[in-house]
């Protein structure tokens, strides 16, 4: 046996549906919310009935040069503060229950932020009814004359309907009514929820014109809602909880965790025309516009809602009220409704309630609340992105595919947009700056839905049948029930039937023409056979007589019976008397019991989402409380570790600038040793000049010019010196006094010395008493000093080695331990004697000794300026580098 290949499922060829090339524009309308404080900033502005001007609020620059940018944005109508809702549903949403009642479809949405009324719009509260219970009324009040009787109209749940003939649909009500828990009361009007009583105020009423009167109607309401991407049935009695621990059958958890499992949610499906409907989804049959809206509220009291920043009441779902209306025309006679499926007509209004769109930031959202405000944007998203392609591709020509299926919202009403009946938008905006931003993404995407084009729906086709079927029928029955009324009871019309049968039930009589006087023939024959029917006559009447005594008699004990039965009816009826006033009165006590129960119940219910309120403001209030005793504990902490880095840096400073001070005391201190020893050298060389002068075979010195001749460039520049000063000419031999260093002073030092110096053998060596020489230091060595030096040997540009030494105080850290901050640097330098060096000539008028050693003087005054000369106020001492400068006389 030969298998067959397995092939692709074939595709299901597309729904014909009527064509029709005429289209409408989907009908966006706006509503302003009032102000809810009146000194608040407004950013919208009404400039007439179909126009609107949004302006920026004060510090929000819309461009970048800094300038504020007011745009207009205009509306099939704008609705004022002031409009009723009377007025918006007499433009929105009558012309929809029109079309409803007529056969088509229809669609109307509320859009807007949170908090911008569309709830309000939609519902509406006491006294004010919105949009959908106004549709309500209108529908019935139309179509009341002509509706059907419950259960004549059955749902297939398949998104049809059937008809049951009369005989059904009576003994599915006997069903219904013995299954249900509690009868019905006929006074169901007296007990609404005080919540909604009283939506519509009867001089409010409107009535559909064009009813046809030869078909018969019943309405099917059905309540979803769309939440976090799932669809809930709002009217399911035994509807599961959000968050529902799982157990077994033993009452102890399934797992050791308990698993928490969603609601079931419902899924959508395509019937054989190819519509969108949700499968499972529960449809009650009403008959009255108060049974339909409370039924709506009912399933209103489920939806999801919570409290945020922006709205006590948010919206957390999108609701969807969908209004069946089923008719079928009357058969030929006008008396029953027509046993045609095909015949039946099914018409749809929802009434879409948008959540509205936030944004986390201003609702102050967490945890689950953030995952709601994302699936909600998501959505709307997903919304706009729809109709920003159906734009696309009718303005552009384009033939791209339209995203429904990416969200529960635009997967439903994707025949609306398809051409299945007319769409409406109502915009609730809010005229506070804070909502400026998402009102302005509000406007766009109402001015970009304005232009999309949805196909206008086709008539209902006409049965065939004449009109006036039910007017004829009604005045029929009438003139029959009239005429019955004027010939009397049952018995005086059975009468002459009974004669008739008496009549015919007797012989004949036989021929009586007389042709001849002496005719002896035919009147004995008629003589005799009038005897017979007299006998005949007689015998029915006694046995007449007799049954009617035997009936007498039944009848009289009958009556008497009767009389007994009266007599115990009359006692029971006393006693159930007495029993229905002590019913009455318990009823009366239990009516004014359960209206008191209702409102506590509802005085409850308020105070308890005050005490939420309040609950919440109070945890707000307290964790600001406690950020801001952090705060200011994390102040106070910062305080006292500034005031401790202040009183070290304080410390620090005073220690640093006591050793500044006897630093300066020291270097002072120093100079003016130093001004001693250089006047002393002075004194010493000029006492042993004079001593020269007088030796015996001494060239006298040349005579001084009167105008000295100004020494050249080479000449005015000194000669470079070592740290250690030269040698004393062999000529002049004066004893070189010992300089004592800037280092030895009355500090202990740290004499670092590395291990690989070399020795020079300078002149000028430090020289530091008691000093601790270390060729690597240590904190031990630190610890005991005031002051370090170091060492240190590089090769100059001219080749020569020259020492430097590094010298530094040290301080004592905070953490205990020493830091060396370096102060001063000593160059010493040794210039060997076989590098030739420039020698410095001597004073103009002089002879030059040409054979003189490089340290030989012939000028004194230029040998005292060299050698000794140095400037008052220097800070330049033994031990620093210096050149002598060539004075220059007064002319």
């Amino acid at each position: 046996m030969n298998r067959q290949a397995k092939g692709r499922t074939p595709r299901r060829p597309p729904h014909k549906k009527p064509s029709n090339n005429q289209k409408d524009p989907v009908g966006v309308y706006c509503r302003v919310r009032p102000l809810g404080v009146e000194d608040e900033e407004c950013c919208i502005e009404v400039i007439s009935g179909t126009t609107i001007q949004l302006h920026a609020p004060e510090g929000f620059k819309t461009n970048r040069n800094g300038e504020y940018k007011e745009t207009q944005y205009s509306f099939k109508k704008v609705f004022g503060v002031s409009t009723s809702q009377m007025e918006l549903f007499e433009f929105v949403a009558k012309p929809l229950v029109d079309d409803l009642i007529h056969g088509k479809n229809g669609l109307l949405f509320t859009y807007g932020v949170t908090g911008s009324g569309k709830t309000f719009t939609m519902t509406g509260s006491p006294g004010q009814g919105g949009l959908l219970p106004r549709s309500l009324d209108m529908i019935f009040n139309s179509i009341g004359p002509y509706q059907a009787k419950r259960y004549v109209f059955k749902t297939d749940d398949k998104n049809g309907m059937e008809v049951q003939n009369e005989v059904d649909a009576l003994l599915e009500r006997q069903r219904r009514e013995n299954n249900l828990p509690v009868p019905k009361t006929p006074s169901s009007r007296q007990k609404l929820d005080p919540e909604i009583a009283d939506m519509i105020k009867p001089e409010d009423a409107y009535k559909a014109d064009d009813v046809d009167e030869d078909s018969s109607y019943s309405v099917f309401v059905s309540y979803i809602e769309i939440y976090n991407n799932y669809i809930y049935d709002l009217l399911e009695e035994n509807q599961e909880d959000a968050i529902k621990p799982k157990w077994n059958g033993g009452g102890t958890p399934v797992r050791q965790n308990t698993e928490f499992i969603p609601p079931q949610s419902k899924i959508l499906r395509e019937d054989q025309n190819h519509n969108m409907y949700v499968a499972g989804c529960m449809e009650v049959e009403v008959k009255s516009a108060e049974e339909a809206f409370q039924v709506f509220w009912k399933g209103q009291k489920k939806r999801k809602v919570a409290n945020t920043r922006l709205n006590r009441e948010s919206s957390r779902s999108h609701s969807v009220l969908i209004i069946k209306l089923a008719q079928a025309p009357l058969d030929a006679d006008g008396d029953n409704i027509l046993q045609d499926k095909n015949q039946v007509s099914v018409s749809q209004l929802c009434l879409v309630d948008l959540a509205g769109s936030e944004r986390t930031g201003r609702t102050g959202a967490e945890g689950t609340r953030i995952r709601e405000a994302g699936n909600i944007n998501q959505s709307l998203l997903n919304l706009r992105t729809c109709i920003e392609i159906l734009r696309e591709n009718q303005m552009c020509g384009t033939n791209r595919m339209v995203p429904y299926r990416d969200s529960k919202v635009t997967h439903l009403f994707k025949n609306y947009f398809d051409g299945e009946g007319k769409v409406r938008m109502v915009v609730c905006v809010n005229p506070k700056g804070d909502d400026y931003e998402e009102t302005l993404l509000v406007m766009r995407f109402a001015e970009m839905t304005q232009e999309v084009e949805v196909a206008r729906p086709v008539d209902r086709p006409i049965c065939g049948f004449t009109p006036g079927r039910r007017h004829r029928n009604q005045a029929f029955k009438e003139e029959l029930s009239r005429k019955l009324e004027e010939r009397g009871g049952p018995t005086d019309r059975d009468l002459p039937s009974v004669i008739n049968h008496l009549v015919h039930s007797l012989p004949p009589l036989p021929s009586s023409e007389l042709t001849d006087p002496h005719d002896d023939i035919t009147l004995p024959r008629l003589i005799e056979a009038l005897q017979n029917r007299h006998r005949i006559r007689q015998m029915m009447i006694d046995e007449y007589n007799k049954a009617a005594n035997m009936m007498k008699s039944m009848l009289q004990e009958l009556d008497n019976n009767l009389i007994t039965k009266d007599n115990f009816i009359h006692e029971q009826n006393g006693k159930l008397e007495e029993k229905d006033k002590i019913i009455q009165n318990n009823k009366a006590e239990l009516e004014r019991l359960e209206k008191k129960n209702k409102m506590q119940e509802h005085k409850i219910d308020i105070l308890q989402k005050t005490t939420k309120i309040y609950e919440d403001d109070k945890r707000s209030l307290m964790h600001e409380l406690e950020t801001r005793d952090q705060r200011l504990q994390r102040e106070l902490s910062d305080k006292r570790r500034l005031e401790q880095r202040m009183h070290g840096v304080v410390t620090d400073t005073q220690y640093k600038w006591e050793k500044e001070c006897d630093r300066r005391v020291n270097a002072m201190q120093l100079e003016m040793q130093n001004k001693l020893w250089v006047k002393d050298e002075k004194l010493k060389q000029l006492k042993a000049i004079v001593t020269e002068s007088k030796t015996p075979g001494r060239p006298e010195p040349p005579p001084r010019q009167t105008q000295p001749k100004r020494p050249s460039r080479e000449e005015r520049l000194p000669a470079k010196r070592s740290a250690s000063p030269s040698p004393v000419p062999t000529t002049t031999p004066v004893r070189p006094l010992h300089r004592r260093s800037r280092s030895a002073g009355g500090e202990k030092w740290v004499d670092h010395k590395p291990s690989s110096s070399v020795d020079l053998g300078t002149v000028l060596q430090p020289v530091i008493p008691n000093a601790i020489q270390v060729s690597a230091p240590s904190e031990k060595a630190l610890s005991k000093c005031d002051r370090y030096v170091l060492t240190h040997q590089e090769v100059a540009s001219d080749g020569e080695i020259q020492t430097k030494l590094i010298k530094g105080e040290v301080i004592k850290t905070r953490g205990g331990g020493q830091a060396v901050q370096f102060t001063d640097i000593e160059t010493l330098k040794q210039e060997l004697t076989a590098v030739p060096r420039r020698k410095r000539k001597s004073s103009e008028g002089a002879p030059a000794n040409e054979n003189a050693s490089d340290g030989a003087w012939t000028d004194v005054e230029t040998r005292c300026s060299v050698a000794m000369e140095m400037r008052a106020g220097s800070n330049m001492g033994p031990g620093y580098e210096h050149h002598g400068i060539t004075k220059r006389r007064k002319p």
